[in-house]
């Protein structure tokens, strides 16, 4: 008895250290979550003066950006993307994609030029992914005018910077294969990694996937690579 005991009291220890774990994960998104501005400490980043652009960067909740601002941002996605999407097993939903884009735990980074029009942005999300709280980017839309100056990048940078000043391990993000542009710009400039969630590397559907999972560690995830805690769940947030 003594011995069936012990087993219990290990198997009960261990699911409490990786509850109070997940409640620690949770608490940082739920921080991250509460921020006004995750820009506000990093005025110098506020400012894109380059290349021939002069713009503003303002972050965001979607409950706070005027409505007009999340329709540009849409319609920009749809005439960037559709054909992408179609081309995918997952094709293009119009009303899918515009609660995805209005869902409440939205945050937009938008770049607007001298007359306050808005030229850029990215969609992301302070998460939970397979136990660890990551900075989760939908997406990053440039207009035509303004592509090819370094405004991409500098945008990632700043996801990756957030990232950083919010305890988030790692920045993610979902790419098309056949986007080979995007697939390039993220893997040979910025350096992300195909992630391990990633149906290339997990087993799931794999070649037969039009898509990559990639991401690319944080200060504070390299910092704690290896020590993951076991239970946490893929794809889902702290409610």
């Amino acid at each position: 008895m003594g011995r069936k005991s012990n087993r219990a009291k290990e198997k009960k220890a261990r699911r409490q250290e990786e509850r109070a774990a997940m409640d620690a994960v949770c608490a940082k998104v739920d921080a991250a979550n509460k921020l006004d501005d995750p820009l506000a400490a990093f005025p110098v980043f506020k400012k894109y003066d380059r290349n021939g652009l002069n713009l503003q960067i303002e972050c965001k909740r979607v409950s706070t950006l005027n409505p007009l601002s999340v329709e540009w941002a849409y319609e920009l996605t749809r005439a960037n993307m559709q054909t992408l999407y179609e081309q995918s097993e997952w094709g293009w939903k119009e009303r899918e994609k515009r609660e995805e884009m209005k869902d409440e735990r939205a945050w937009y980074l938008l770049a607007r030029d001298s007359d306050s029009a808005p030229v850029a942005f990215s969609h992301f999300r302070f998460d939970v992914e397979c136990g660890e709280e990551v900075l989760y980017c939908y997406e990053v839309q440039l207009e035509s005018r303004v592509r090819r100056k370094g405004l991409g990048k500098f945008l990632i940078q700043i996801l990756q910077l957030i990232a950083n000043s919010t305890q988030m391990k790692k920045v993610m993000l979902t790419v098309f294969k056949h986007n080979h542009g995007a697939y390039q710009f993220f893997r040979e400039a910025l350096q992300f990694e195909i992630d391990d969630t990633s149906p290339s590397m997990s087993g799931c559907c794999g070649d037969d996937c039009s898509y990559e999972i990639l991401s690319r560690r944080t200060k504070h995830g390299e910092a704690s690579a290896g020590h993951t805690h076991g239970g946490g769940h893929c794809g889902g947030c702290c409610h």
